[in-house]
This record gives structure tokens, sequence and C-alpha cells, in this order.
């Protein structure tokens, strides 16, 4: 009798399953239709660093990967990657950037003769239905140079970062000068995304082997970093 009853129970369920199913198989359709990423590609050698990328998901998940150098006279390092979530400003400003600049259809680069070379750059945008690539060395569309802009300011913090990391285990000495451009660099408004190398900032504040000066400096990036890192 018990199996009985089980075996009603499920034939009289199997219907509400498959709508169930149905269902969530259409959300994370619908959610990967909606995750639109916008990515952008940095190539230009002998600058510092000669290459780099960010991808910026629509959800905020946001990686970077370049082969800076860690000192400006050694040898390219090893690969390096991150993987952050990003300000819901930048975030959001990314993808508007990106939507009025049209998903970077169409010609985006002067093609204008004389201009110094900057670098290869390449934006892209990709969702469900969409993928557009757009290369360029200067671009005349303002919110291409925004994003232009944008970009390397993130690739300049995250950059600091990563020296700050390897010089707070291996050469304490050059933390000072490295955490003053980075102030100076704050002050003129050429940082972005600090909070994604608060951890390094913290254990810099927390070492009682770091003199006090530099332990101060990295209090006062972590203390002026807010969320859109304005």
């Amino acid at each position: 009798m018990p199996s009985h009853r089980f075996t009603n129970l499920v034939a009289v369920s199997r219907p509400q399953l498959h709508l169930f199913g149905l269902v969530v198989g259409c959300c994370i359709f619908a959610a990967a239709q909606n995750n639109a990423v916008v990515t952008f590609n940095f190539d230009f050698p002998g600058s510092e660093p000669d290459h780099y990328f960010i991808s910026v998901s629509s959800d905020g998940k946001t990686s970077y990967d370049s082969n800076g150098k860690l000192a400006a006279d050694s040898e390219p390092g090893d690969p390096f990657r991150l993987e952050f979530t990003i300000s819901e400003a930048n975030r959001a400003r990314i993808f508007d950037l990106t939507k009025r600049a049209r998903y970077f259809e169409g010609e985006i680069d002067s093609k204008k003769k004389g201009i110094a070379s900057t670098g290869t750059k390449t934006l892209t945008y990709k969702n469900g239905h969409k993928n557009t690539e757009a290369i360029y060395n200067y671009s005349p569309v303002p919110e291409v140079e925004e994003l232009t802009n944008l970009f390397q300011r993130i690739s300049t913090t995250l950059e600091f970062g990563r020296r700050l990391q390897y010089f707070h285990h291996y050469q304490k000495l050059a933390l000072d000068e490295e955490l003053k451009r980075m102030e100076e660099m704050s002050r003129e408004h050429d940082l972005q995304e600090v909070p994604a190398i608060a951890p390094i900032l913290q254990q810099i504040v927390a070492d009682q082997s770091v003199i006090n000066v530099v332990r101060s400096r990295a209090q006062r990036l972590l203390e002026s970093a807010t969320p859109a890192n304005k």
C-alpha cells in the first residue's frame, strides 16, 4: 500500500516537474542571453606593461591579465591574473559607454595620418546574439576614448597592486616610493578600482616590520578609496 501511494504521487507530480524543468531551463537561457561582456585588449611593445587584457561582465565579474614587469630594469614577470568584482559605478559606466558607442560597430579609428602610435587597442562586446569588435590606435569617438582612459587607469592601479605585493615580500625598502607615486596619482584621479588591491594595502598597514610612513601611506589610500573610486 505505501508503495502504491508513492507511485501515484510520482505520477501526479511528473507534469509539474516537467513544467518546473522548462521554467528553470528558460531562466538559465535568459540569464546566459543577458550576461554581456565587454573586453579591452592592449598591445604596445616598449610600454609598461606592453600587453594586458580586461574582461568585464554585466554581473560585475572582472578579470585582468598582463605581462607587466615587477621593476623598471627587470625582465617581464610571470603572467599576472587578478579576478575581482568591479564597482557598480564603473560597471554601469562601461556598459553605458559601450551602448552609446553603438557596441563598437563600424569604424572607430580616426585613420588620420601623422597620429603617433599609442598602442593597438581592441574593444569587444558579446552577448547572446551580438558579437562585435573594433581595433584602433586613436578614436575620435568620445565614448571610446572615455572607455580607453578608464581601462588604462584600471590597469595602472592593478599593476601598482602587483608590484606592492612583490616589494612587500622581497624589497620592502621600495614600498615607500611606490606608495608615494600612488598617492600622487590618486590625488590626480588617475587611479580606478583601488578596492581591488585593498588586500595588499591592508597587509602593509598590518605589518609592524614596515616603517610607519609607509604604513600611513597605505592607510590613506585605503581610506580614500570609494566604491566608484572617483
